[in-house]
């Protein structure tokens, strides 16, 4: 039986991704197998109705695209795998970080029509953000099925350029990380200033972030407009921005978002 996508590695992000491609209709569970050495994962895909193996080559021999969704360090524990058994008319898409698409051909030893994908952990309640790359051995329309699996539901991708891929990793692959952050900050300041129940101070933040996140979806204004509506002359957010400013607040965002890109480059240089 030959399946329209195959999975190695059945972790939280690709369970995640095979649940929005059902869920939205992008493909069938009988569409989709999955490999993972670990029964717990298996059963979680299997709940919902892919057939699932132990065994990566089932998975390889019997797909028409194949997902990488292992973390990189699992990559030369596998990479034997789809040596032996890949088809020259495969499409291999990668979510593995960091690897290039022309590393990930050296190891298997031959051209491999790769595409990469950056994903972010919101994909996990359908609400993603990914960035989409051809590598240099793809054919044109070879992103077709990824970039459909990516935009389903509520959430996005756009295709980029290989060589944006590490940009892409420290704006929206880390992005999640830096809201939770400045949650977390949220919720200690929402404590200190008198709000003790812990689940009132995250109702106050959670229900801010997520209203202030859609005005900025939906208002079509862009976020320093949107900031100065909110900034009354000598009020109380002037009074915060004032201070967040002198801390130099917004330039330690972007040194953050340019740590993180040249730890990706570093990541894929090895």
């Amino acid at each position: 039986m030959t399946f329209k996508l195959g999975i190695i590695g059945a972790g939280n992000m690709a369970e995640a991704i095979a649940r929005a491609a059902i869920d939205n209709g992008v493909l069938t569970p009988d569409q989709i197998t999955a490999a993972d050495p670990y029964q717990d994962r298996r059963d979680a895909l299997a709940h919902i109705g892919i057939v699932t193996t132990e065994h990566n080559a089932d998975v390889v021999r019997n797909c028409e695209q194949l997902m990488l969704a292992v973390k990189p360090q699992v990559w030369p524990k596998i990479v034997g795998d789809l040596s032996a058994d890949l088809r020259d008319d495969q499409v291999v898409i990668s979510i593995m970080t960091g690897i290039r698409a022309a590393k990930l051909c050296d190891d298997v030893g031959r051209p491999v029509r790769v595409v990469r994908v950056m994903p972010n952990t919101p994909v996990q309640v359908g609400a993603g953000m990914a960035g989409v790359a051809l590598g240099e051995q793809a054919k044109p329309g070879d992103d077709e099925l990824t970039l459909k699996i990516f935009n389903a539901g509520q959430s996005k991708a756009i295709a980029v350029p290989e060589s944006l891929l590490d940009s892409v990793t420290a704006v929206s692959g880390s992005g999640p990380a830096y809201l939770f952050y400045l949650a977390e900050a949220m919720e200690r300041g929402a404590n200190d200033l008198g709000i003790d129940d812990p689940a009132e101070a995250r109702q106050f933040v959670v229900q801010t972030l997520l209203g202030a996140a859609r005005l900025l979806d939906e208002s079509g204004l862009d976020p320093q407009e949107l900031r100065r509506r909110v900034t009354s002359p000598n009020g109380t957010t002037q009074a915060a921005m004032e201070y967040l400013d002198a801390q130099h607040v917004p330039d330690a965002i972007v040194e953050a978002m340019r740590a993180g890109q040249r730890r990706s480059v570093e990541l894929g240089s090895g």
